[in-house]
């Protein structure tokens, strides 16, 4: 997915963004047209409007007492309802308007139609494409930086999403070493990768208990981005779990279909990989390590063992209870590592439990600071 900034329409598929104090007379509207839109989006919504070949369409938004970060969800999901009825009508661009609205808002949009155009396709047949590929954005209250980092941050996301949605088959610990490794190339990232060895000498405990289990080594990845001008005198440091399969260990998974889905244990990994290459891409005057420990937990070959005492990175020994508990282990390592940096703060992104979902949903951040 492609945006643009562009000063004159040049799509046949046109897209109005208002709200209720939005003034329509600009669009030159018949009575029959204005009358159709004002019924449409009477209590919010969008109007389709048919002048062949063009389709023109005008969201207008009347929630006018929520919140601003709601209003901007509103539109990021009016954006994505925007892309389905775009791809049906086989659009291969669309020129999206502001009538009167904030720069974020009319970027909002976009990043929703650009978000619900994603698609994996890499193990279907070729025709399922979607044929939207382009947004132009019409406004002169958004600028050209602001488009170009909206769509590093939409590309982060996509590879993100890419990285979780591969199978343990193509993205095992050593595989997804080296995607980082591609991304860094691309966005002018540091990166070091540590192999088993290396970890070895680190002595980090936690990492190598939970990979005893399997056949791929564990990797370690470093990730550090600091932009001459960095606002930040120590660095931030970004941790993400990088399980890449979660069997449970010899503490196997009870729940029925609870497997189904641990391909994405290594979400705080792609998450937090996506996050300092949307910050290099963007070039933000900040100094960021990302640190990834990778490996699967599998119950094969010597695995660790609930009632296993681990030495972890710091020194200090850890009684493994369950061995469905690994990320905890894994990041623990990570984290002592990060103290070398003397770090401003650590943030790490984690799949850590089905608890958290059972009661917030699978919509709802559980986060504790």
């Amino acid at each position: 997915m492609q945006y643009a900034k562009i000063k004159k329409s040049k799509s046949d598929y046109k897209v109005y963004l208002g709200n209720a104090d939005s003034d329509l007379s600009s669009l030159n509207l018949s009575s029959a047209e204005l009358k159709h839109v004002q019924i449409q989006t009477e209590k919010g919504g969008t109007a389709h409007i048919q002048r062949l070949p063009e389709h023109i369409f005008i969201y207008i938004n009347r929630d006018e007492n929520k919140e601003d970060w709601w209003t901007l969800e509103e539109y990021r999901k009016a954006g994505n309802t925007a892309t389905g009825v775009l791809n049906k009508l086989k659009a291969k661009d669309v020129d999206v308007f502001s009538l009167g609205l904030e720069a974020e808002t009319v970027l909002a949009f976009a990043e929703g139609m650009a978000l619900g155009n994603y698609q994996f396709l890499k193990y279907f047949k070729v025709g399922k494409e979607n044929s939207l590929s382009t947004i132009n954005v019409c406004d002169d209250a958004v600028s050209k930086k602001k488009i170009d980092d909206l769509g590093h941050s939409t590309n982060a996301v996509y590879y993100a999403r890419d990285l979780v949605n591969t199978p343990v088959q193509d993205m095992t610990a050593p595989i997804m070493a080296d995607e980082f490794k591609k991304m860094a190339k691309d966005a002018g990232i540091k990166i070091k990768v540590m192999g088993k060895s290396q970890i070895e000498k680190e002595k980090m405990g936690g990492l190598l208990a939970v990979n005893r289990g399997s056949l791929d080594e564990p990797r370690f990845t470093i990730m550090e981005y600091k932009h001459p001008n960095a606002k930040n005198k120590k660095p931030y440091v970004l941790v993400g779990k990088g399980v890449v399969y979660d069997t449970g260990g010899l503490s196997l998974k009870p729940t029925a279909n609870s497997m189904d889905f641990m391909k994405s244990d290594m979400g705080g990994a792609a998450v937090m990989s996506g996050t300092i290459f949307a910050v290099a891409k963007a070039k933000l005057p900040v100094h960021i390590v990302c640190l990834i420990p990778a490996t699967d937990n599998r119950p094969g070959g010597n695995a660790y063992t609930p009632g296993d005492v681990i030495t972890m990175h710091n020194g200090m020994t850890v009684e493994v209870l369950n061995t469905d508990a690994e990320g905890r282990m894994i990041l623990a390592d990570a984290i002592s590592y990060a103290a070398r940096y003397e770090p401003e703060f650590i943030m790490d992104a984690a799949t850590l439990t089905g608890a958290a979902a059972r009661a917030f949903g699978k919509y709802g951040l559980v986060a504790m600071g």
